[in-house]
This record gives structure tokens, C-alpha cells and sequence, in this order.
């Protein structure tokens, strides 16, 4: 029962990690059209700022803090210096999302190396705490605390404020908010900013329970929110908070229980099994 535990919380948590980067992502194509390769870059920026931040300050929330709006401003500057002139041209958008990901990563590489480096963390998150006999590490409560917290935030922000309903008018009909005069650049601008921040608090935070950042680490995270957001629904924020508790979930069992590898392995089949079943995701509208 211990072990059980153990596995649900530990999947909750890599749960938390996915939904932080997959619900921006999700944000951005339904309002805006845009598969944003370059997200996993904003991961890795995230993590080494908060890296660099800590190594010379010590304080893990001034890092978290200092990430979270260097992914902000870096996404901004993206979508009004480049992005802003290819929507509507997906082959462009994908080569310029792809090549500034690559090449952001190369930077990484160049400045900071290959190898991980260690991220100092509060002592206390390091240890753990007990669950009906289960040990779970404290850096695991933090991940899913945060997700929480975002999710109701993201919540309220998109059912109570006008820039809120403003995106998600846009995400269920953008020609029709655009018919009735709504200028909807500048929800694109803040949706980029609210991406680019989660995707940075997430790598942050993929390094405090890491307890290490390596310059690959936004590849690896970027694949399977990209499959989170497929399964949940393009354009779904509830469907990304599904569908990263389902594949965090089914993760931590299948490679406990099953053979190593296992758990990627179901997660594909998942995604396969509900491409061909429900195209637009569990939560996602289908094509009019």
C-alpha cells in the first residue's frame, strides 16, 4: 500500500511538472495557431536563471521569481520582434520556433557546458515526509501546490477578467472576436507572457527536484507536454490538467509495475489510442 502511495504522489507531481509547461503551450495554439517549439528554450532559460540567481544569492524563491519573468519578457519579445509577422504561415512559424529552441540550447551549451550543474535547494525540501507509511519527498508537495495554485489562478484569470474571456473567445472563435472589433494582439501577447512564465517556472522548479539543470532538460519535458496537450485537447486548459494527470499517473505505474521503459511506451499508445478514437483530445472541440 506504502508502495502505491509512493507512485501517486510522485506521478501527481511529474503530473504538476507537465501541466506547467502544457497548458501555455495549449493557450498558444488555440487562441493563436502557433506550435511554439521554442517553449522547451523558455524551460531551459528558466532553470539556469533560477541556477545562476541561486549560486549568487541563495535564495531558491528569488531564483524561481527572477525565472519566471525572464520567461515572461523572452516570450513577449519573441512574438512582437518575430512571430507577430508569420501568423497564418505554419511551415515558417515551425522553422523559426524550432531553429531559436536549437539555438538557444547551443548557447546554453556554450556558456554554462554540458554537464549538469547542481542546484542548491532548502534542506528541508530534500527530505521527505510520511504518507500512511510512504516516504514522499517534500519537493514533490511544493510541485503539485504550485500547479494548484496555477490552475485556480488560470481559472479565475480566464472566467472573471476581460482579457480572460477575451482569450478564450478567441480560442473557441477568433474570427468572430476579431468581427466585433476586438483587437486581439495584445491577448496575444500576454498569452505568449503567460506561456513563456509557466514554461520557466516549470524548469525552475524540474531543477529543484532534479536538484541539478542541463541544458537538455527542455527537450526531454517540451515531448511530452507537447503529447499532454494532444491528449487533453488543443486549446483545452482543463483538458492539459487532465491529461497531465493521466500521463504522470500512467507513467509512474507502468515503469514500477511493468518492464523499464514501460511507462513511455503506454503513454504513446495512449496518445495513438485517442488520435484515432477522439482526434480533437478529451476535452478538445472538433473541427466545424
Amino acid at each position: 500500500m506504502s508502495t502505491f502511495i509512493l507512485l501517486t504522489v510522485t506521478g501527481l507531481g511529474l503530473a504538476a511538472l507537465y501541466f506547467l509547461v502544457a497548458s501555455g503551450l495549449s493557450l498558444i495554439y488555440g487562441l493563436m495557431d502557433v506550435l511554439n517549439f521554442a517553449h522547451g528554450a523558455f524551460l531551459t532559460l528558466g532553470a539556469y536563471t533560477a541556477w545562476v540567481v541561486v549560486d549568487a544569492t541563495g535564495s531558491l524563491l528569488l531564483g524561481v521569481a527572477v525565472a519566471i519573468a525572464v520567461g515572461a519578457v523572452l516570450a513577449v519579445l519573441m512574438e512582437t520582434a518575430l512571430l507577430r509577422r508569420m501568423y497564418g504561415s505554419h511551415v515558417p512559424q515551425v522553422l523559426l520556433t524550432v531553429g531559436l529552441l536549437l539555438a538557444i540550447t547551443a548557447l546554453i551549451r556554450s556558456i554554462f557546458g554540458t554537464d549538469a550543474l547542481q542546484l542548491a535547494t532548502p534542506e528541508w525540501m530534500n527530505e521527505v515526509t510520511e504518507i500512511l507509511g510512504a516516504p514522499i519527498p517534500n519537493n514533490r508537495f511544493v510541485l503539485i501546490v504550485t500547479a494548484v495554485l496555477v490552475y485556480l489562478a488560470m481559472s479565475a484569470f480566464l472566467a472573471k477578467t476581460r482579457y480572460g474571456l477575451i482569450i478564450r473567445a478567441g480560442v473557441e472563435n477568433r474570427a468572430m472576436v476579431t468581427a466585433l472589433g476586438i483587437d486581439v494582439r495584445r491577448a496575444f501577447t500576454l498569452v505568449f507572457a503567460i506561456g513563456g512564465a509557466l514554461a520557466a517556472l516549470a524548469g525552475a522548479l524540474a531543477g529543484v527536484i532534479n536538484n541539478a539543470v542541463s541544458p537538455e532538460q527542455g527537450m526531454s519535458l517540451l515531448i511530452f507536454a507537447f503529447i499532454v496537450v494532444i491528449i487533453g485537447g488543443l486549446g483545452s486548459f482543463r483538458g492539459s490538467a487532465l491529461a497531465a494527470v493521466l500521463v504522470g499517473l500512467l507513467q509512474q505505474y507502468a515503469n514500477f509495475y511493468g518492464a523499464v521503459g514501460a511507462g513511455d511506451l503506454i503513454v504513446v499508445l495512449m496518445l495513438a489510442a485517442i488520435l484515432l478514437v477522439r482526434p480533437q483530445g478529451l476535452l478538445g472541440r472538433a473541427a466545424s
